[in-house]
C-alpha cells in the first residue's frame, strides 16, 4: 500500500511543463482490490491528457519511460497501463477500477483506506453491462488498429535508416500486443 500512496503523491508533485503529457488520474485495479494479501505487482491505470489515438491499448505515450523514472514507477512493483482522458479507463482487463488520485481533487484518502483495509468494493466503479463491454472493446480495437498501422509505417520508414531502431520496434511490439489482446477479448465477448 505504501507504494501506491507514494505514487499518488508523486502524481501531484510533478511540474505541469516537465513532460509532453500530464497524468490526470491514477486508478488501481486487479488483485489489490480483492481480499488483502501480499502481491507481487500492483496494477494501475495512468490516465493522461493525450487524445485517444495517442494512447492505444498496452502502448506507452512518448515520454512515458521518463515519467515512470521520475515517479519511481519503474523501480517499484507496478504494472501500469496508459489511458486517455477522452475514453473510459475501464475495459476487459481494467475491471472495476478505483480512483486513487486526480489532478482535480488530489489523493482520495477514502479510497486509499478502503483498498488498504479490504473494503475496496465500496470505492470501485460499477461493472459495465456485457453490451457496454463489447462496445468498449470494439472502440479500443479501432484505435489499436489505426495505431498498429502507424507504428508499422514508422518502423518501415526507419528500418534501413541510420540511428537506433529500438524505439520504433518497441512501439510496434507494444501496439501489436495490445491489438492482439483486444482481438482475443473480442473473440471471448
Amino acid at each position: 500500500m505504501h507504494h501506491l500512496a507514494e505514487l499518488a503523491e508523486k502524481c501531484g508533485e510533478l511540474p505541469a511543463s516537465f513532460f509532453r503529457f500530464q497524468v490526470v488520474e491514477l486508478w488501481v485495479f486487479g488483485g489489490l482490490l480483492d481480499v488483502p494479501k501480499d502481491l507481487d505487482v500492483i496494477e494501475v491505470a495512468l490516465v493522461t491528457d493525450l487524445p485517444v489515438d495517442e494512447v492505444p491499448w498496452l502502448s506507452e505515450p512518448v515520454g512515458a519511460e521518463h515519467w515512470a523514472n521520475s515517479t519511481r514507477l519503474s523501480r517499484n512493483p507496478f504494472e501500469a497501463v496508459w489511458r486517455s482522458k477522452d475514453a473510459p479507463v475501464w475495459n476487459h482487463r481494467v475491471e472495476r477500477p478505483a480512483l486513487i488520485w486526480s489532478a482535480a481533487d488530489g489523493i482520495d484518502e477514502e479510497a486509499l483506506v478502503a483498498v488498504s483495509d479490504g473494503t475496496a468494493e465500496l470505492v470501485r466503479q460499477a461493472a459495465p453491462s456485457p453490451e457496454e463491454l463489447r462496445r468498449r472493446v470494439e472502440d479500443e480495437l479501432e484505435v489499436s488498429l489505426r495505431a498498429l498501422r502507424r507504428a508499422n509505417q514508422d518502423y518501415t520508414d526507419r528500418r534501413w535508416s541510420p540511428g537506433k531502431l529500438t524505439p520504433y520496434s518497441d512501439a510496434l511490439w507494444r501496439t501489436t500486443t495490445g491489438y492482439l489482446d483486444l482481438l482475443d477479448a473480442q473473440a471471448h465477448a
